[in-house]
């Protein structure tokens, strides 16, 4: 393994020395797109040269580089949305590269679109399938409690699923959770959910940037096996100091950006405020009230040293804290993130970029509790050391070439004891779990993007990894084609082979237990096939229509063995003590139609999709359908701008009902010799039968005003509008002579009313 990152850091070398010889004849335009009033770098500017083929997209760091320019006179041209439409002369006279550096001016009161051809030029050479780019000011009001949450506008789109309406987890096209790869600023989030995943642990007014990947992603990204979800924080105002707040009915969060030598100090903080009103509602009830709370702050330092080196220092807390007491019982929960992350970004010429990061994350979770002669403890922890190099280099406007190498130290740590005693823990004795394993993790990548010819596009890719613990090499091979049938429709094909080493012992409603494990030598590494086809088309500018048809198998993935949480019999060394392992396959059809520009945008999405799990020791062997199989999945999300001082939106869903695993009959079990004994339900098959359809409406009304010279918004949403109440579980009462059916119930409706300060 030392030979292969010796062998790609030569390579490295050697085309960072040879790319300005070999590559002396290709004149290129290269540089930055920023905001003008904030310095902020911009993500997905579109610049052109008018009259030609040429352009590119800026990318994470707001670089954009056009290749091939002949010498003439040219007008570039450069657009955003929400931003004045900029232009300036070139004049390319001999070879050399230039670096042009461009400022955008906002343009806050513009509200319709305009139909630019050239754009869609610059958007064949990319074969990106299953992307979803969610604007953030679209993020920002998807509320639910007065909270906006980026995991909560996601689950809006076809193809992802929850577990529940109070849940933030996501099931990608049928996918678990943990085969979601979550990024902030390059580095891992193993648990993006607060306590009981009713909000995600990001804070909406800390983001710059939001890149989804339903499947079919290239060889940059590995670990998991469904989905990339890559979100960028904001780098923060250089020019000048600046801030929001803004105060809602369960939180209060607060943002504030400094300009600082060449770059910037951004720092956010959100914090809910239940605990601290508990004194008031202990007054009105003598029953006991759980003290509840999170928090999370997110910082980021930026520099920028000279024109071609920019460094940043990202860092990410949060924090659950549940503690009850009543009942003759005591219990603490505490659920937690950490992340620090350094980046560095190069630019060796105009056609040539490498990324360097260095991360730690940790994930902890803590339960704990018992009674006056008894307690227990359910623990467990993920620490996650991480270095990676990325390179680009782009040859020309057909062909781009990207590769690099991660390695990562991973330590698990998993204890469970419910002997009653959590004064020892001692491996092996009944009642108890305690797993601690240590994992080293190798990748490199290869991958290579051209233009076979003018319309037809092809990416092929190679990923891959050494897993120490499970002393196992893996391939994953990634292919994509593009082709442009029309002017606007993009005809896009995509497999793929994905690995993931680490998977998550949980419960799907409830993130109480969730704990993270690895391939050990006792389970193979999971694995993922992705088939995909896909039809996108912009039949006007501002609207997008996407069509696409996908089959996923995934093979030894996990399902937690709560008979094993509930009764251990001591001796637990390796995964499948607590794991069932099996296999899985998926398949849907899903059609998304989304506007961005005018007064009215939003987005309309349908999903049809089945899973398929199979077991050796769940259901008798049998296939089932998981919780979260959903049929049929409509979804809308609409947002209008009424004047520029009022807004109003909602959005609305339609689910076929969850599977789950109810009573099909009962019957009396008599003692030999009496009269009575003991009441027995007969079950379903394993999530046999379904709950209810579900639907829910919730709506928002903003209105932008003027607080003492700052700018400031009220918002009155309501969640859960006409008080549809879905299920969360069902139970049977066999408690009497007739057996009843009690269903716990989902929230009703819940208005809420927040402030939002700038200053």
């Amino acid at each position: 393994m030392k030979k292969v990152f010796g062998t790609l850091a030569m390579l490295s070398a050697m085309l960072i020395i040879s790319q300005n010889a070999t590559l002396l004849a290709a004149v290129s335009i290269g540089g930055t797109v920023t905001d003008k009033s904030t310095g902020e770098p911009l993500i997905g500017a579109t610049v052109m040269l008018q009259g030609t083929k040429l352009g590119a997209k800026s990318n994470k760091s707001g670089f954009y580089s056009i290749q091939n320019v002949s010498v003439g006179e040219y007008t570039l041209i450069v657009r955003y949305l929400g931003y004045k439409q900029f232009s300036q002369k070139v004049s390319v006279k001999n070879t050399k590269d230039q670096r042009i550096n461009i400022l955008l001016d906002p343009d806050v009161i513009s509200m319709e679109g305009i139909e630019v051809i050239a754009e869609r030029e610059v958007e064949r050479r990319e074969i990106t399938i299953s992307k979803v780019n969610v604007p953030v000011a679209q993020i920002k009001d998807i509320r639910i409690g007065g909270e906006s949450d980026l995991f909560r506008s996601l689950q809006f789109l076809p193809g992802v699923l929850t577990s529940s309406q109070i849940s933030s987890g996501l099931y990608v096209r049928g996918g678990s959770p943990d085969q979601n790869l979550v990024l902030l600023d390059g580095a891992t989030v193993y648990n993006p959910s607060h306590l009981f995943g009713f909000y995600s642990t990001f804070n909406t007014n800390a983001i710059k940037d939001v890149e989804f990947l339903k499947g079919g992603f290239d060889a940059e990204y590995g670990g998991r096996m469904s989905s990339v979800l890559n979100v960028t924080q904001k780098d923060g105002n250089r020019k000048e100091m600046c801030g929001d707040i803004n105060i809602g009915l369960i939180s209060t969060q607060g943002g504030i950006e400094v300009p600082f030598f060449n770059g910037s100090i951004f720092l956010s903080g959100r914090r809910t405020y239940l605990d601290l009103m508990m004194p008031v509602f202990k007054l009105l009830t003598d029953a006991p009230l759980p003290d509840f709370y999170f928090y999370d702050i997110n910082g980021k330092v930026t520099q920028n040293l000279g024109d071609n080196d920019k460094v940043s220092i990202s860092s990410f807390w949060s924090n659950d804290v549940l503690d009850f007491s009543g009942f003759s019982t005591d219990m603490l929960m505490e659920v937690g993130n950490k992340l620090l992350a350094g980046k560095w970004t190069h630019i060796y010429s105009n056609n040539l970029f490498s990324n360097v990061v260095l991360n730690y994350s940790k994930y902890i979770n803590s339960f704990r509790g018992g009674q006056t002669d008894y307690n227990f403890i359910l623990n467990n922890s993920i620490e996650d050391i991480t270095a990676k190099a990325h390179f680009e280099w782009l040859l020309g406007e057909d062909a781009a070439l990207k590769w690099g190498a991660e390695a990562s130290k991973i330590n698990f740590n998993f204890l469970m004891n419910f002997t009653g005693d959590t004064t020892e823990t001692v491996q092996g004795d009944d009642g108890q779990i305690n797993l601690f394993m240590a994992d080293w993790n190798y990748s490199v990548f290869g991958q290579a993007k051209f233009n076979i010819i003018d319309y037809l596009s092809f990416q092929g890719g190679l990923r891959t990894y050494f897993f120490y613990l499970n002393n196992n090499f893996k391939f994953d091979p990634r292919l994509a084609l593009r082709y442009m049938l029309t002017g606007n429709v993009a005809l896009k094909g995509a497999w793929g082979i994905y690995h993931q080493s680490l998977r998550i012992a949980g419960i799907p409603n409830f993130n109480i237990v969730d704990a993270w494990l690895p391939s050990d030598t006792s389970v193979n590494v999971s694995k993922s096939t992705h088939y995909i086809l896909s039809v996108e088309t912009k039949p006007t500018d501002g609207i997008d229509i996407n069509f696409d048809i996908y089959y996923k198998d995934m093979r030894d993935v996990g399902e937690l063995n709560q008979m094993a949480m509930a009764f251990n019999l001591g001796g637990t060394e390796k995964v499948t003590d607590v794991l069932f392992i099996g296999n899985a396959y998926s398949y849907g059809a899903e059609v998304f139609v989304q506007k961005t520009t005018g007064r009215l945008t939003g987005w309309l999405g349908y999903g049809f999709g089945r899973i398929y799990s199979t077991f050796d020791s769940i259901n008798q062997g049998n296939t089932f359908h998981p919780k979260y199989d959903r049929t049929h999945d409509f979804k809308a999300v609409i947002q209008y701008k009424i004047h520029p001082k009022w807004e109003t939106g909602g959005t609305f869903s339609y689910q076929t009902g969850q599977p789950y695993t109810g009573a099909t009959s009962r019957g009396d079990v008599l003692l030999p010799g009496h009269l009575w004994g003991a009441s027995k339900t007969v079950m379903s098959d394993l999530y046999g039968l379904r709950l209810p359809n579900s639907h829910q409406l919730n709506i928002y009304l903003a209105y932008n005003f003027d607080m003492f010279g700052k700018d400031a918004r009220a918002v009155l949403d309501v969640y859960n509008v006409y008080n549809r109440r879905d299920i969360l579980m069902r139970i049977y009462n066999t408690r009497q002579s007739f057996t009843t059916v009690e269903d716990v119930l989902l929230l009703p409706i819940i208005p809420s009313l927040s402030l939002e300060i700038k200053f």
